[in-house]
């Protein structure tokens, strides 16, 4: 729909009279249009709203970029894939493969993270690793990586320069002239932070709405129970719309370290094998899990939790059961937390057409 209004605002212009600007590249008094980010009641009642960087401002015209340009494989370098053959709507954002593929079938090394509620991510530390200092720089990292998209940004910038629809885009969203490699980095993040999730069955619980089943409130008991589940440590409860503590851990999935994770950011051998939490909203659509990938069911997530922990110099605390293998859940209770954690996906946003 904004892209219509775009569409619609540029040929009216066009009509103007002689005297009047024929584009917005002729308006000296043009400004984007200022937008407030749609978000749930419940979140404003539970965490504090986004910091919108005063750099880089929501506006109609920026998201309708960013989104342009999030689903044009003109980022590759031979125009074969785009963010979202990584990132599907479809499956929150993310893919189905263990590791994703970038141009010429080229393999990366870990798993694609969903893209959701990244508004919120207040410590500003974005991968799995923590490698990217904020969403607009994340952006960034996947044009010029060999396994991605290979490219490099001055070959995107010539791309969008000579492209017939860009540069009048660009100028729509930033008010000046130019393409460069920060506005397309902007303009991206201006269009993942409209990407909000808070429409689930368990949100839909919370506001009254509807009911759990005895398996699904079991679950959530589980969850919560120190003494079985103890997910809660790290993905919050219930008064935790995110479901997250975008915090590093070692969650005990191996006794040494192919991946350092965090800690070859760090370079703190504290940090090794230390990985962003990811957030529990939407499993139902994000197979398979974990930053490699290694789990294809969450089946196989639980009982990981359950009785494969694997102790290493730097497991966390957290892992409270780790000379125990875990938790040792019954298989009622493991069926239970399954039930539970599916309620926290959100068909809505994964089925929502403005971010197709």
């Amino acid at each position: 729909m904004r892209e219509f209004r775009f569409v619609v605002w540029v040929l009216l212009l066009a009509a103007c009279s002689n005297d009047e600007p024929t584009s917005v590249l002729d308006d000296e008094t043009y400004q984007p249009t200022p937008v407030e980010l749609n978000i749930p009641a419940f979140f404003k009642s539970s965490i504090i709203d986004p910091v919108i960087p005063i750099s880089n401002p929501l506006t109609e015209e920026g998201i309708v970029l960013g989104k342009k340009l999030f689903f044009d494989p003109v980022l590759s370098v031979d125009h074969s894939i785009s963010c979202a053959d990584c990132h599907m709507p479809h499956s929150a954002f993310t893919d189905t493969n263990v590791l994703s593929e970038g141009v010429n079938g080229a393999l990366g090394s870990r798993n694609a993270m969903p893209l959701f509620n990244l508004a919120w991510n207040f410590d500003e530390l974005f991968f799995w690793d923590g490698s990217a200092s904020s969403l607009e720089n994340q952006v960034f990292h996947p044009v010029p990586d060999s396994s991605e998209m290979a490219n490099t940004w001055e070959k995107v910038v010539s791309d969008l320069e000579s492209d017939s629809e860009y540069p009048d885009l660009f100028f729509a969203a930033f008010a000046e002239e130019g393409i460069d490699s920060l506005k397309v980095a902007k303009a991206i993040a201006q269009f993942e932070r409209t990407l909000i999730s808070g429409s689930s069955k368990f949100d839909k619980y919370l506001a009254n709405e509807v009911e759990l089943t005895d398996e699904e409130q079991n679950g959530l008991a589980v969850f919560l129970d120190e003494t079985r589940g103890d997910c809660f440590h790290c993905h919050g409860n219930p008064n935790n719309p995110l479901w997250t503590d975008n915090i590093f851990h070692n969650n005990g999935l191996d006794s040494s370290f192919a991946d350092l994770g965090l800690g070859k950011i760090t370079g703190d051998p504290a940090d090794n094998g230390k990985f962003k939490t990811p957030s529990l909203r939407n499993l139902a659509f994000t197979a398979p899990y974990m930053h490699d990938g290694r789990f294809s069911t969450l089946e196989e997530v639980i009982d990981h939790y359950s009785e494969g922990l694997q102790n290493s110099a730097t497991i966390d605390p957290l892992m409270k059961k780790v000379a125990d293998g875990g938790v040792r859940l019954t298989d009622k209770d493991k069926a239970n937390l399954k039930a539970f954690l599916l309620t926290l996906s959100d068909e809505d946003f994964v089925n929502d057409p403005s971010f197709r």
